[in-house]
């Protein structure tokens, strides 16, 4: 075993929760406002479209990767765009690691919170609406605090599932120490390379990280 590195051991994590942290607030912002629409709309075609919602979560971590490197890339139209807006290519930069881990935390954190919405009773909501209310308090002051459980848990699911990606991560955001080498890249990384200290420390925080999480979850609801 090699001497313990406290530099190489905290690098990763700061990545990690830089890219969750952010990733995680942009899941659960979009997915509250697409699994809101989503459970109240009817229109042809829904279930197709709820379905692609839910494909990232079925399909193999590399395969997404390689469907975000494509768009991104240099020849996709996403990189193309995010060339001219930005000035550079988003692929290998820790802004690619954010966008994996929206695509792949998306589907679990939507279905949660679309779950919840579906199982408010609709009279509830139209009780409000005769009283006058709009369709933002409505949303504001009766869906969200009816829902607000299954929130919290699609929260932490999310971000659960971003802190732990890594195949479509290691595709389209590498491996860079540093910039976007996370923990569970450097995990792989540092078994590869005979770091057997590095790799006991990251599993133990990924442990204890995933612990914390789900015993959140698992308390009862009040």
């Amino acid at each position: 075993m090699n001497e313990f590195d406290w530099g190489a051991f905290l690098a990763p994590i700061v990545t990690s929760l830089k890219i969750t942290i952010i990733a995680s607030i942009i899941v659960f912002i979009l997915a509250i406002i697409v699994s809101h629409y989503m459970s109240r709309a009817k229109f042809r075609g829904k279930v197709l479209l709820d379905t692609l919602f839910m494909i990232p979560l079925i399909l193999p971590p590399t395969v997404m990767g390689f469907i975000l490197l494509f768009a991104f890339g240099k020849k996709g139209l996403l990189g193309q765009l995010t060339e001219i807006i930005f000035g550079q290519s988003l692929v290998f930069t820790w802004w690619a690691g954010v966008v994996a881990a929206i695509v792949v935390a998306f589907p679990l954190v939507y279905q949660t919170i679309k779950a919840g919405f579906d199982s408010i009773d609709a009279d509830l909501e139209d009780v409000a609406r005769s009283q006058g209310a709009t369709e933002w308090q409505v949303f504001r002051y009766v869906a969200l605090p009816l829902n607000k459980r299954m929130l919290v848990v699609a929260f932490i699911l999310g971000f659960a599932r971003a802190l732990g990606e890594f195949g479509a991560t290691l595709m389209l955001a590498g491996n860079i120490p540093g910039r976007t080498q996370t923990i569970a890249t450097a995990i792989y990384v540092a078994i590869d390379a005979d770091r057997t200290l590095l790799a006991i420390a990251w599993v133990v925080i990924m442990i204890m990280f995933s612990f914390i999480m789900m015993y959140i979850v698992r308390q009862p609801s009040k």
